[in-house]
């Protein structure tokens, strides 16, 4: 019997041999390195027609750009999942692959721990006003004109989407005496949900009561610009944003107005809305401590992510069953169940 084939599309920097290793299982295919159209006219040729699984991530957009409605559309009928390489997923048209019936699973697990440190980094800078001392000390004038900071004790941290790294980020942050308050689209049962949080109701509340807010969500249509002008003026004078997720939830522009204004006292960003372009008055405010998207970037968060995304792909093949699915198909009926179980042992 033939082998079945996985495709690979873009680089591996840790993870090659274990690549390489499934070549016992079934047939290798690459695309390391083109552009888009090649890609597509690969698939339209039926190089690919006996691909059932492959694996893709957000570096690997800039060979074959998005998997929008265009090329999900190209791809080999064959094709049964879809494993990405990232927590964020936002370049896939999921509801494309869910009219193809094609399993999507990204890397949730894996990138936790290390965006959590990312986001505690942020916040700290942020409360300190970190840019300024920083930036006046390489310029040879010790602190500059730096302000006073604040400590977190006693602040109140209002996390938006309580998933894994919303989780991890609250852990951490109780070690610096916040008071921790969450908000999702419903609340986590009680074998998630973290003994020293707070479950709010509504959005509006969580920004009421913030003094930190920290955005943990996905990127979608429905998140989009979810903090925008009218949400920026819920939350109290001189709050703080710390963002490590995707820059479009916020209107760029209307943080920096907030900013400007002073109703917002200071930001902690890795991610930005148009990256690697930055809002200019992000880059000249004194207020804004920023980063540029590096939330996974450690040796042993690249690996474990490149790791998951390869058992994700062996286990589809293998068992019908995806590790770690993305959420928009946890309802669709052709999902076949066990998805959370398997995510569990991982």
């Amino acid at each position: 019997m033939a082998k079945q084939a996985v495709l690979l599309i873009g680089d591996l920097a840790h993870a090659s041999d274990e690549w390489s290793a499934l070549s016992s299982k079934y047939t290798l295919k690459e695309f390391r390195k083109g552009e888009r159209e090649q890609f597509l006219s690969n698939c339209k040729s039926g190089e690919y027609d006996d691909v059932v699984a492959l694996y893709r991530s957000n570096q690997s957009t800039s060979e074959t750009g998005p998997f929008d409605q265009e090329l999900i559309s190209a791809l080999p009928k064959s094709l049964k999942y879809i494993c990405h390489n990232g927590a964020g997923y936002d370049n896939i048209d999921v509801a494309s692959c869910n009219e193809r019936q094609i399993g999507v699973s990204s890397t949730p697990v894996a990138v936790d721990e290390a965006t959590a440190d990312v986001a505690v980094f942020l916040m700290l800078g942020a409360l300190r006003h970190a840019h300024v001392p920083l930036t006046a000390l390489r310029a040879g004038q010790w602190r500059g004109e730096s302000q006073l900071g604040h400590d977190p004790k006693g602040k109140t941290l209002g996390i938006l989407g309580m998933g894994g790294i919303g989780r991890a980020f609250a852990h951490r942050a109780q070690a610096f005496g916040l008071n921790i308050i969450y908000h999702n689209r419903s609340q986590l049962s009680s074998d998630l949900e973290p003994s020293y949080t707070i479950y709010v109701k509504t959005l509006d509340e969580l920004l009421e009561r913030s003094d930190i807010l920290s955005l943990n969500l996905s990127l979608n249509a429905k998140t989009k610009y979810i903090i925008s002008a009218a949400q920026l003026k819920k939350l109290k004078m001189g709050s703080i944003i710390v963002n490590t997720a995707r820059g479009a939830l916020i209107n760029e522009a209307d943080l920096v107005s907030a900013l400007e204004s002073g109703h917002i006292g200071s930001v902690g960003l890795d991610v930005f809305e148009e990256e690697p372009k930055i809002h200019a008055g992000l880059v000249k405010s004194d207020k804004a401590f920023l980063l540029p998207h590096v939330g996974t970037m450690t040796w042993e968060t690249q690996r474990d992510m490149e790791l998951l995304v390869l058992k994700n792909l062996e286990s589809g093949v293998q068992t019908g069953q995806l590790l770690t699915r993305v959420p928009e198909q946890k309802s669709f009926n052709w999902v076949k169940d066990g998805d959370s179980a398997l995510a569990s042992k991982i």
